[in-house]
C-alpha cells in the first residue's frame, strides 16, 4: 500500500550558496558530459511520449570507485532519452553537508523530482523528508534512509541476494562433495552491505552443507584487494572456490592471484564490472563468473521520477500505482550468458 501523499509546496526552503557545481542537462544534444555511451533504452511503450516537462535534480557520492562512476554515467545517459526531462546534476562527494546543501538548492529551484543516492542514507533522510514535505517526488537509490517518508520510491541492490547467489553457484558446481575448501574476501566489514552480502554467502552455503574456511576483509580498492587476497593465499594452501565481493578490489585479487602462481581454485567476482565479464568470456583465468549488483539504479531512478511526476505507472504491472520499492535482482553472469549482460557493465 503506498503512503505517499502528494504534499504542496511549503515555499522555498532558506539555504545557502549552491556549494558544488551543477551541470544542467536539457534531454537531447548535450554530449559534454560523457554518459552517452552508458547502455541504457526507453520502454517502447505510451510511457515514452513525451509528456508534461520534468525538472529532475540527481546527487550521489563522488565517483571514486567503477561502480559508482557508471551509476552517473547511467542516470545521464538516461535522461537524455527523454525530451520532456530536463536533468541537474550535482557534483559528486562524500561529504554529508555538502550533499545536503545540494538537495536543499534542488528544493530551493523548485525542481520537481530529486534522485538521490546518498552517501549516508541516515544522514540525509531529514533533507529528503524536507523536499518531500514541499512537494518533491525523491527517489532513493541504493543506501536506504532512515524513513519510510523520506522518499516516495527506494531503488535497491540486492546484498543479500549477492551472497545467496554466488554461495548457490558454488554449491551447484561443488555437486555434494562436503569438503570442497571455500574462501571469501568481503569488502568492508563494518559496512551492512558488506554483512549482508556474508551472510547470504554463508545460508547458501549452509544448505548444501558447505561453509567458509577462510575469510578476509578489503576496502573495495585495487590495493586493498591485493593485500587481502595475499595473506589470504598464503593462509590458504588450498582453495577450491573463492567468492570477491567486489569487482574492483578483484583487480588486485587477480595481481595476487597471478603473483601466488595459484590456479587451483575457481573465483566468483561481485558487482558485475566490464573487465571481469572480458575475462569471463575469455575462460582464460581462475575467474569463471561475477554476481550482478546493477549499477543501473539512478537510471531506474530517472525514469520512475519522471513517471511519477507525469502521473504515470509502470505499464507492465497491473497496479496504477509506480511501486514503493523496487529491488533488482543479482543473476550470476558466466562464459553462457555473459553477452547477455556486458552491454550494461562498467569498467572497474
Amino acid at each position: 500500500m503506498s503512503v505517499f501523499h502528494h504534499r504542496r509546496r511549503r515555499g522555498l526552503a532558506i539555504v545557502g550558496a549552491f556549494a558544488a557545481a551543477t551541470l544542467v542537462l536539457g534531454a537531447c544534444g548535450n554530449s559534454s558530459d560523457g554518459g552517452g555511451d552508458s547502455n541504457v533504452s526507453k520502454s517502447n511503450t505510451d510511457n515514452d511520449k513525451d509528456g508534461k516537462k520534468v525538472v529532475i535534480g540527481f546527487s550521489a557520492p563522488a565517483a571514486d570507485h567503477g561502480w559508482m562512476g557508471a551509476i552517473t554515467k547511467a542516470a545521464v545517459a538516461q535522461a537524455k532519452q527523454y525530451g520532456d526531462v530536463q536533468l541537474k546534476v550535482a557534483e559528486g562527494t562524500n561529504d554529508v553537508n555538502l550533499q545536503i546543501s545540494q538537495v536543499e538548492t534542488f528544493i530551493n529551484d523548485k525542481v520537481d523530482a530529486i534522485v538521490l543516492l546518498p552517501f549516508d542514507g541516515a544522514a540525509m533522510t531529514s533533507v529528503a523528508r524536507k523536499a518531500m514535505d514541499a512537494g518533491i517526488v525523491v527517489i532513493n537509490v541504493d543506501r536506504e534512509f532512515d524513513s519510510p517518508f523520506a522518499a516516495r520510491t527506494t531503488v535497491l541492490g540486492d546484498n543479500y541476494g549477492m551472497g545467496v547467489s554466488a554461495g548457490t553457484y558454488v554449491c551447484d558446481h561443488a555437486k555434494g562433495d562436503k569438503n570442497k575448501i571455500v574462501a571469501e574476501i568481503a569488502g568492508i566489514d563494518s559496512l551492512p552491505l558488506t554483512q549482508d552480502r556474508s551472510k547470504g554467502f554463508a545460508d547458501a552455503l549452509k544448505k548444501c552443507g558447505l561453509k567458509v574456511n577462510n575469510r578476509v576483509a578489503a576496502e573495495f580498492t585495487v590495493e586493498s584487494g591485493e593485500k587481502a587476497a595475499s595473506n589470504l593465499l598464503q593462509a590458504a594452501p588450498k582453495i577450491d572456490y573463492l567468492w570477491n565481493h567486489d569487482d574492483d578490489q578483484g583487480v588486485g585479487v587477480l595481481a595476487a592471484i597471478k603473483n601466488a602462481n595459484r590456479d587451483e581454485f575457481t573465483m566468483i567476482g561481485g558487482a558485475g564490472s566490464a573487465n571481469v565479464m572480458r575475462d569471463i568470456k575469455a575462460d582464460n583465468t581462475v575467474l569463471k563468473a561475477t554476481v550482478i549488483y546493477p549499477s543501473t539504479q539512478a537510471a531506474d531512478g530517472i525514469k520512475l521520477a519522471r513517471l511519477l511526476v507525469q502521473g504515470k505507472s509502470m505499464s507492465d504491472l497491473s497496479e496504477v500505482e509506480v511501486p514503493r520499492q523496487i529491488k533488482l535482482a543479482a543473476p550470476v553472469v558466466t562464459k553462457d550468458n555473459v553477452d547477455t549482460y556486458i552491454k550494461s557493465a562498467f569498467e572497474s
